[in-house]
């Protein structure tokens, strides 16, 4: 739906880009979004804790190109490392929501 300005809203754009909700191309972008968002959120976090990625992969017994790649999105994370990098190497903890 086309707003005031010939603008169209967020919806629309995702519809026109990704395909409508339910498909497989949207559903790729939501990943691909929620896993961006990890790691922004890592990059955040590791940020406050005043931490360089190498030291952070001390920490956590990984390398400082596999943090970059979490943090720029070039990576798959599993789900033990993403708890071992929160908990051992940020000092925090995870939630999980699951929505169906």
């Amino acid at each position: 739906m086309k707003t005031k300005n010939n603008f169209k809203n967020w919806d629309d754009h995702l519809d026109a880009k990704y395909g409508k909700k339910g498909t497989a191309s949207r559903e790729k972008f939501h990943e691909e979004l929620e896993a961006f968002k990890i790691g922004v959120l890592i990059q955040e976090a590791r940020k406050r804790k005043n931490l360089t990625q190498q030291q952070l992969a001390d920490k956590v017994g990984t390398t400082k190109s596999y943090i970059s790649r979490i943090e720029n999105n070039a990576s798959d994370i599993r789900l033990s490392t993403l708890m071992r990098i929160i908990r051992e190497g940020l000092g925090g903890s995870l939630k999980l929501l699951l929505k169906v």
